[in-house]
């Protein structure tokens, strides 16, 4: 793989910024397909970002974005139920991320590891 320009490294020094500064979803809404997965997790850290653009990034291949929504205080709990892998064998950090966020939020879960009450 090829260093990095010292341009390349200032523009992404700016989306940094950027996302960390983002104030509305608006704003964010360009993170999301943003080629650094750092730049993207950074955007879903953002406190000022709304559920549904959380819902959005909560799409990201990958599971480092997918765990920054989880941590996000205003991820819905529609987006943490989504989340949940129903399939034991395919369960991961994000799974078991979204359900302590969901048990942290009074939701039961069976021994099934899946949520005992109806989704939203």
């Amino acid at each position: 793989m090829a260093k990095k320009t010292p341009e390349q490294k200032a523009a992404e020094e700016r989306r940094y910024i950027a996302a960390c500064g983002a104030a509305n979803a608006q704003e964010l809404e360009p993170f999301l397909t943003d080629p650094n997965q750092a730049i993207r997790a950074t955007a879903a850290m953002n406190p000022d970002a709304d559920a549904a653009i959380l819902d959005r990034f909560a799409d990201d291949r990958f599971w480092g974005v997918r765990i920054e929504v989880i941590r996000n205080a205003n991820v819905s709990e529609a987006t943490l139920r989504r989340l949940l892998e129903p399939r034991l064998p395919r369960r991961g950090v994000v799974h078991h991320a979204a359900r302590e966020k969901l048990e942290e939020r009074g939701i039961v879960f069976g021994a099934d590891g899946m949520p005992l009450d109806a989704a939203p």
